[in-house]
């Protein structure tokens, strides 16, 4: 029986879905392409995914295609209520509310493996490894998954290469339409937009410290310097490094960016990238946010040994009176500041995560038995059928090679 806040909530769950799915043309494509057959028909699926609109209607996409779909939230402040009550009404299982507690958080992960999944989705990798953990009893059982973040597929390949991982998992996060789309343009726009609607502050003028430069980093980047700001990039990879540099921001470690920033974004999924030795260099003022899975990017137990909470001036900001006289401001709780203090990523942009979720579950079906346990990229051609549908859908014709082109590029001698 679903765990959710408050079931009432639910017509505004509906209108929030319902607007999502008018503009997620390539998800509906798959619906209307797959709905007659059932591919899915009564596979039990668990899904541990950010609980909002857009993830709302993947779950309703499978269910449409024959799924018995059981969903939970992987992280307590990107849990919206109404959406979970939507589902309810909906008839998928739904196990989470916002604000859940470390333990009620787990406990809802739990009560989804309940469920007894053949298929799991996962995001960050809690319930992979909780499965692995805690219900081993379940694994004979699961055909395969997929992992929708970095963060969940650096714990799922060290599962892997400790020989811990029973099952094939997809890589969805490392298909083409997932990181150049999702994590670049879908990372950089919702995190601006989570620090601008939570902050009401200028960004323009402003010094942004952008930790990582990876996809997410390059987004996040980008669009900070869209926004006017001036942006610092710290790295620990030199050719990350390097980009960051030939794209035109300033690199530099930590500890030389701590005292330049107004506002602090990190990408990295690590731990301590703001930490101890950071901390107290801070100016007056700084602004922190975290775009990584887990709230360990921004040491908070440092904000609390040089300061003190002090209050919350807006909702969403943690004002830190610090011990040397000036005022650090934590967004969202150190969590993810799209999520934590915004609505996630946009529509179109999930449309082609989801569609490419969808394609790995396919996959699974159909080739999950030859696969090794272990983690596995998505073929290609699921990146092309994305891709193609989402032109289509906007209207778009692209080119096609002749024949006589194909045949030329098979020749390696030339004419």
């Amino acid at each position: 029986m679903s765990q959710i806040r408050d079931l009432k909530l639910a017509p505004e769950g509906h209108r929030r879905i319902n607007w999502v799915s008018r503009h997620m043309p390539v998800l509906n494509h798959l619906i209307t392409e797959h709905q007659a057959e059932q591919p899915f028909k009564g596979l039990k699926m668990t899904v541990c995914i950010h609980l909002e609109a857009k993830s709302a209607y993947m779950a309703k996409a499978f269910r449409a295609c024959g799924a018995v779909v059981t969903i939970t939230g992987s992280n307590p402040l990107s849990t919206q209520d109404a959406i979970a009550a939507a589902l309810v009404e909906d008839g998928i299982e739904v196990f989470g509310w916002h604000g859940a507690t470390p333990d009620e958080y787990s406990q809802h992960i739990r009560n989804a493996l309940d469920q007894g999944p053949q298929l799991v989705i996962d995001d960050g990798g809690d319930l992979i490894t909780m499965l692995h953990a805690e219900r081993r009893d379940l694994l004979g059982q699961v055909i395969g998954g997929a992992e929708e973040t970095t963060t969940g597929l650096i714990r799922l390949r060290a599962m892997a290469e400790e020989g811990a991982l029973t099952f094939p998992v997809i890589a969805v996060n490392d298909a083409m339409c997932k990181y150049m789309f999702d994590n670049r343009y879908g990372t950089g726009q919702s995190v601006w937009d989570g620090i601008m609607r939570t902050t009401n502050l200028l960004i323009a003028g402003k010094t942004v410290v952008v930790s990582g430069f990876g996809w997410c980093g390059r987004g996040v980047a980008m669009r900070a310097a869209g926004l006017g700001a001036n942006v610092i990039v710290t790295e620990v990879e030199p050719i990350h490094a390097l980009e960051a540099v030939v794209e035109g921001f300033r690199v530099m470690p930590m500890r030389e960016a701590a005292g330049l920033g107004d506002i602090f974004v990190t990408t990295t999924g690590c731990r301590d990238i703001i930490g101890e030795e950071h901390i107290p260099l801070l100016k007056d003022g700084a602004i922190l946010s975290n775009a990584g899975h887990f709230d360990v990017e921004i040491n908070k137990q440092a904000l609390a040994t040089f300061g003190r909470l002090s209050g919350q001036p807006r909702q969403n900001i943690d004002e830190y009176e610090m011990n040397n006289g000036r005022r650090i401001y934590l967004l969202g709780e150190g969590r993810l500041v799209n999520l934590a203090a915004g609505d996630g990523h946009p529509a179109e942009i999930m449309d082609l995560s989801f569609a490419l979720q969808f394609g790995a579950m396919l996959y699974l079906l159909r080739e999950g038995k030859k696969l090794p346990n272990a983690v596995i990229k998505l073929p290609y051609e699921y990146d092309q059928q994305t891709a193609s549908i989402k032109l289509k859908a906007l209207g778009i014709n692209i080119d096609k090679l002749s024949c006589e082109q194909e045949e030329y590029l098979k020749h390696w001698q030339g004419e």
